[in-house]
């Protein structure tokens, strides 16, 4: 699939309704200079100079899916405690409906303290994870009590998010009547599961999105290779009676068993890691996302690796916004072979790029002869935008010119513009469809290919 197919499935997202049930877990960060080794002790002086307290587990898909643009209800268990209240309002600040989390005086909330430290002033890593928490299943009152107030929300929303991380909350009848409750309302359900050998709580979920190492632990297997990969993501789907498997493969992309049953291994471009803290969150809230508004499997998790590369490349759990995911696919796209599209693939990537608020120009010609006059008109059209679209009409003109392309098909012409730095992108126009284009596209600014002409901007457009 070409950049601008995923950028087309990404503005189609929409604003979906997202139940995300499980851990709701409070995350603090001390950041400072780690200085030098203690005189007391042989550890790390680290000299703290900012504090912060961020959402984790199941609050940060819920702060995720908000950057995602998603509505968010959030269904959980916290402390009756002041971390407790925090996360509620870290959850209502980023906009999302807290009125099912719910307060057990009989537990704390769990609270997981990163301290940060900084060599030199600079490259921050994490030197030390303080948590505090219980484990123990929730108590069996509380746990009637919020299944049936889930019962009567799950028709509401798009997509069921399981955010598990084995503290009490998501317990094997609970989730049993979750998802029984979303096949009978027809409402996906996806599973970001514990790590452990018994998946049999998770049965009959649409997917799931464990990691290399709990998906062996899961199903027996060694995951050190595609074959390995893909057989535990068969057996995942095949015991559990999933729609589709997922198996996240960390720098190797993710496996997938679809519907139908064929494997394929969908690799992920190398990034610069930094802190693989939030990935398996992102994963989840991005391919939610994705399910909620209809994506076929494939496209879910390639989309689910470009967040997830994003993820990593952050310090501590980040919230990647929609637009951000954007713009790493718009610069990811090749600059040389990946200039010259097809009208469809251009009239994507401008949606893109307009989203992140770059301005288009356009330039249209036959272009059947090239001289440096039509370069510098072409340099002066890109200095008027962010974006500078050549559009290459079908047919041959006549002429003399220092180049001659006379004769020339269009493809060909359009693989010349695209090698001129200041070109972002070139497209065959087959004849007849101009005008057609132009009005689709709806460039801030039309210019001519001629240097003695002037630019134009298309009325009701910005003028540059």
């Amino acid at each position: 699939m070409s950049t601008s197919d995923l950028l087309t499935c990404l503005e189609r997202l929409g604003q979906p309704r997202v139940l995300v049930l499980g851990d709701f877990i409070l995350d603090r960060y001390t950041w400072g200079d780690a200085e030098r080794v203690s005189q007391e002790a042989p550890v790390i002086l680290l000299r703290a100079d900012h504090r912060e307290a961020r959402l984790g587990g199941a609050g940060n898909v819920a702060a995720m899916l908000r950057g995602l643009d998603a509505q968010v209800t959030c269904a959980g268990i916290v402390g009756d405690d002041l971390d407790g209240r925090q996360v509620r309002e870290l959850l209502t600040s980023c906009g999302a409906n807290a009125d099912l989390l719910l307060a057990d005086a009989t537990r704390p909330t769990t609270v997981k303290e990163r301290f940060i430290g900084r060599a030199q002033g600079r490259h921050p890593h994490q030197i030390l994870r303080v948590d505090s928490e219980v484990r123990a299943p929730i108590g069996a009152a509380l746990e009637a009590q919020f299944a049936q107030r889930l019962a009567t929300l799950i028709g509401q929303h798009d997509v069921v998010l399981i955010s598990d991380y084995d503290k009490g909350v998501c317990t094997p009848a609970l989730l049993r009547k979750v998802i029984d409750r979303c096949r009978e309302l027809d409402v996906p359900v996806l599973v970001d599961p514990i790590r452990g050998h018994d998946y049999s709580r998770y049965r009959g979920a649409t997917s799931m999105t464990p990691n290399r190492t709990e998906a062996g632990q899961a199903t027996g297997l060694t995951i050190d290779s595609r074959t390995a990969a893909l057989e535990a993501a068969e057996r995942l789907k095949t015991s559990l009676g999933l729609d589709f498997s997922i198996v996240t493969l960390d720098r190797d992309g993710m496996a997938l068993v679809d519907r139908g049953g064929d494997g394929e291994i969908y690799p992920t471009k190398p990034r610069a890691v930094y802190d693989i803290t939030g990935a398996g969150d992102m994963v989840l809230a991005m391919i939610g996302v994705c399910v909620a508004a209809g994506l076929a499997p494939a496209d879910c998790v390639r989309l689910g690796n470009v967040a997830g590369g994003l993820e990593v490349e952050k310090v501590g759990v980040a919230v990647i916004p929609r637009a951000e995911i954007r713009t790493r696919l718009l610069a990811d796209r090749p600059l040389q072979l990946g200039k010259v599209v097809e009208p469809d693939a251009l009239l994507a990537l401008a949606t893109a790029h307009r989203a992140s608020g770059e301005r288009i120009a356009l330039v249209r010609g036959t272009f059947a002869t090239f001289d440096l006059a039509q370069v510098r008109a072409l340099e002066a059209a890109a200095s008027s935008a962010d974006v500078l679209v050549v559009a290459v009409d079908g047919s041959s003109a006549g002429g003399n010119a220092t180049i001659s392309m006379l004769g020339a098909a269009a493809d060909e012409r359009a693989s010349l513009l695209a090698a001129l730095a200041c070109v972002r992108y070139v497209v065959s126009l087959p004849a007849g469809v101009e005008q057609q284009f132009l009005s689709q596209l709806q460039p801030d600014v039309l210019a001519s290919s001629s240097e003695s002409s002037s630019a134009r901007h298309t009325p009701g457009r910005k003028a540059a």
